[in-house]
């Protein structure tokens, strides 16, 4: 469990929020509106009303205490700017500020934050990868290089088994896991057979995968 700092209720802050709940965190939730920090209270430890790009406010908060900060304004990208900025200058441990354009993210990195997040933008590459093939059921990007895809099996794979296929050798791909009926094995093994009614999850980079999957 982690003590985190939530700053920005907007409707990506609240999500973030939410889903921090559900994962058993400690969250103190701040905004400058009051209805938004009400709305949320139920599912954070805390909540504050104020305006972040007030040192004092923000001091008031003890930043250095939390483990995460996430600066999740996205309308004013200068109070964004100026939250990151300040959360390291009043010694945060780490500051996670969202994005909207590149040109964004590279100020925000060299203002403070340690990492940067594109909720529009990684949205919308998933997006495209899972709507433009018929066989693409998930995406979960790894890297600039790498991911793990979640496909059928391919019909030329069908009634076959995993050393039959033997894709790490001809593709560079690793199947990690075999999913059938929504339940997930990750105790794969030569002998498993591949049917129609499975599903796998797969990693490797972007041009063993295009190719071996034909993305």
């Amino acid at each position: 469990m982690k003590s985190i700092l939530l700053i920005g209720l907007g409707r990506f802050g609240k999500h973030v929020a939410l889903q921090l709940n559900q994962l058993g965190h400690q969250v103190m939730a701040v905004d400058h509106r009051e209805d938004r920090v009400n709305d949320i209270l139920p599912y954070v430890t805390n909540g504050q009303i104020g305006d972040s790009t007030n040192a004092d406010f923000l001091g008031s908060l003890g930043v250095k205490n939390f483990d995460v900060c996430i600066v999740a304004i996205g309308n004013d990208f200068q109070s964004s700017l100026e939250t990151t900025s300040l959360l390291k200058e009043l010694g945060a441990q780490f500051v996670v500020s969202r994005a909207a354009r590149d040109v964004h993210a590279k100020f925000l990195l060299r203002n403070g934050a340690d990492e940067v997040v594109y909720p529009e933008k990684q949205l919308a590459k998933w997006t495209a990868i899972r709507y433009s093939a018929n066989h693409i059921l998930d995406y979960i990007e790894i890297d600039g290089h790498h991911a793990i895809y979640e496909v059928d099996v391919p019909k030329e794979w069908l009634g076959r088994s995993i050393a039959q296929l033997d894709v790490r050798r001809k593709y560079n791909v690793n199947i990690m896991a075999v999913k059938q009926n929504g339940v997930i094995d990750i105790a794969v093994k030569p002998d498993t057979v591949l049917t129609k009614d499975k599903t796998l999850l797969v990693l490797g980079d972007y041009k063993a995968m295009h190719k071996c999957f034909h993305i």
